[in-house]
């Protein structure tokens, strides 16, 4: 009998206050899976690809995905390249939020052995920290 190996998740993420939204989010990250982790955006990048600062220090919002005990492992992105920890980590699934703009088609062919699925939204029109 062979011992069945364990599902690793990715997920990706600013979490700049978490909210309802948010843990919505990373349980539907843990149901993919067996082991999740969790890359919090840089500040630099939040910055770049939102057109603002975040409102908390990347370590802070780190520390908070990882006391909602729902990850695993939580990692700082890579400030030049977002794929890296994809290929540093090959995890088996990567979770997108609904409203992520990370190119499903994209991310299939450049990992063809990565399952990639979007995850449902909460309640997007009322926890939609960016409307904050």
């Amino acid at each position: 009998m062979t011992k069945k190996e364990s599902i690793k998740v990715m997920g990706f993420g600013t979490f700049d206050g978490i909210h309802p939204g948010h843990l919505s989010y990373l349980k539907q990250l843990a149901s993919l899976g067996d082991e999740v982790c969790v890359v919090v955006a840089r500040d630099s990048n939040v910055q770049r690809i939102k057109g603002r600062a975040p409102r908390l220090h990347e370590k802070d919002r780190a520390k908070a995905v990882q006391k909602t005990s729902l990850a695993n492992y939580v990692l700082m992105g890579n400030e030049k390249d977002f794929y890296k920890c994809i290929t540093d980590h090959q995890p088996d699934v990567i979770g997108l939020g609904y409203d992520q703009k990370a190119d499903i088609n994209f991310l299939k062919k450049t990992f063809p052995n990565i399952k990639v699925v979007r995850l449902k939204p909460f309640k997007a029109d009322k926890h939609k920290s960016s409307f904050r």
